[in-house]
């Protein structure tokens, strides 16, 4: 559905889409999102941010070959010069950050359905921004879609939607922003926890299910972590009672802690060492006018990724700060 809709906007010839076209943002809005960015740049995402922009490529990437190879307008469109594949990807990543979740009474019975065969483009509902903790109650029917506000807002003051619970490298890579402040923020640590394991404790770990997706939110490291840890601190068969469930974990906390501890801090040195390579990164000499296009206004895009990186940082000092004190859960 995802490069359904994406193809249908790009080859459509009517006007059926004009009131929509007219208040959509333009390609050039869009080159603030990652997907945009210099490759110097792309390569001093997050690790979580990184993954996500990956997979949102090779998404793109399969959408394009099967719609390139069922409509012959998209290969004529080629032919005659006519850059199809650079308005689909305008198009693919509109519908990939306007569209809201839909099922109707057809989609309930179709067994085959996917999360994108339930993407619905709604004008004008997407003109709503998004808050971690919004202001508005999104529900939808046979008839349409609903939005009541769950609390009195004042006149003049901005009604939010949420679009989800999601962290500041979802946002960033789905979106092209980041929030100063969000209720659902992460960061992830597989860079920082894998490379403490050797090949055959990666191996262990794998055969449990625990290699990595290691996570710290605004409350602590999450349990994977906390089994993944205790591999290095711990024999194999305490570890394994601990998988297992028949092991709380409270006799070997107090290592795990300070096992932690010392990878967090070395994190908060490594942030810092990257946050001074995006500043000081130089804009790369393209000689291409729509690459030069798309590297415009670098130091807005650096900003935004300095900004993502302190972000990750406090999430870092805090738990760096709970673990000192001793009060880490």
């Amino acid at each position: 559905m995802h490069g359904t809709l994406a193809a249908d906007m790009t080859l459509d010839k009517s006007s059926k889409y004009a009131p929509w076209n007219a208040v959509i943002p333009q390609i050039a809005d869009l080159y603030g999102m990652p997907f945009y960015w210099p490759a110097d740049l792309q390569a001093l995402l997050p690790p979580q941010a990184r993954k996500l922009l990956a997979k949102q490529k090779a998404k793109l990437e399969k959408d394009w070959s099967q719609i390139y190879g069922a409509f012959a307008e998209m290969r004529l469109e080629e032919e005659e010069g006519e850059d199809g594949r650079f308005l689909y990807e305008w198009f693919w990543l509109l519908v990939n950050s306007r569209t809201f979740y839909y099922i109707n009474a057809a989609l309930k019975k179709w067994r085959g359905a996917t999360k994108d065969d339930h993407m619905a483009l709604q004008p004008v509902a997407d003109l709503f921004n998004h808050a971690d903790e919004a202001g508005c109650h999104v529900a939808f029917g046979s008839e349409g879609f609903t939005f009541r506000a769950t609390r009195p807002h004042k006149k003049g003051e901005e009604v939010h939607i949420c679009y989800g619970n999601h962290g500041g490298d979802f946002l960033l890579v789905e979106y092209g922003f980041v929030m100063e402040k969000n209720c659902w923020d992460e960061a992830l640590l597989d860079d920082v926890v894998l490379e403490r394991f050797s090949k055959k404790q990666k191996e262990q770990l794998e055969e449990v299910g625990f290699l990595g997706n290691y996570v710290l939110d605004r409350e602590t490291v999450c349990h994977r972590t906390q089994v993944a840890l205790r591999l290095l601190v711990c024999n194999v068969g305490q570890w394994m009672q601990f998988v297992n469930g028949y092991d709380d974990g409270e006799s070997s906390q107090k290592a795990v802690d300070a096992l932690l501890l010392e990878i967090l801090r070395g994190y908060a040195a490594r942030i810092e060492d990257t946050i001074k390579k995006v500043i000081t990164l130089e804009k790369p000499n393209e000689k291409k006018h729509w690459l030069v296009k798309r590297t415009a206004d670098l130091d807005l895009k650096k900003d935004i990724l300095v900004q993502r990186w302190r972000q990750i940082r406090r999430l870092v000092d805090a738990r760096i700060e709970s673990l000192e004190r001793g009060t880490d859960t």
